[in-house]
């Protein structure tokens, strides 16, 4: 009985860790989008507005994908020196902080992405950002 209780109080803990989290995603998206409108067309870094560098995949050197970008984040300056960057196949969902310096933009077809000398070691050695709690 008390591992049928343990058990149920384990899977109520997940569920809601769960939902804590794709809340404070969902409300990342929305302020990234948010932020992204408010910008508009005109270029914030690599040549990319906001929209396209938030439509973006990281690649590695091989087009492989590492991560979606998920933020574009400024400097005290006011310009884009940094992505937040959610790991492609991490679970639960991490992210990390990607400077924008030496990313290169790779177009093929329709998409744009942004090109990366790090591997999926590197990028999964970066500090991890924890996404506010709702």
């Amino acid at each position: 009985m008390r591992s049928l209780l343990a058990i149920a109080l384990s899977t109520a803990c997940l569920s809601a860790c769960a939902d804590k989290n794709e809340a404070a995603e969902d409300r990342l998206e929305k302020a990234a989008e948010t932020s992204a409108r408010v910008a508009g067309p005109l270029p914030a870094a690599l040549g990319l507005s906001e929209a396209q560098l938030l439509d973006a995949e990281l690649l590695d050197a091989k087009g492989m994908e590492l991560g979606d970008v998920a933020q574009i984040l400024r400097g005290p300056d006011g310009k884009v020196d940094r992505l937040l960057v959610e790991i492609e196949d991490s679970n639960p969902d991490r992210y990390v902080h990607v400077p924008i310096t030496g990313l290169k933009t790779r177009v093929a077809g329709d998409d744009t992405d942004l090109a990366t000398t790090m591997t999926k070691a590197d990028l999964a050695a970066l500090p991890e950002v924890k996404l506010p709690s709702p």
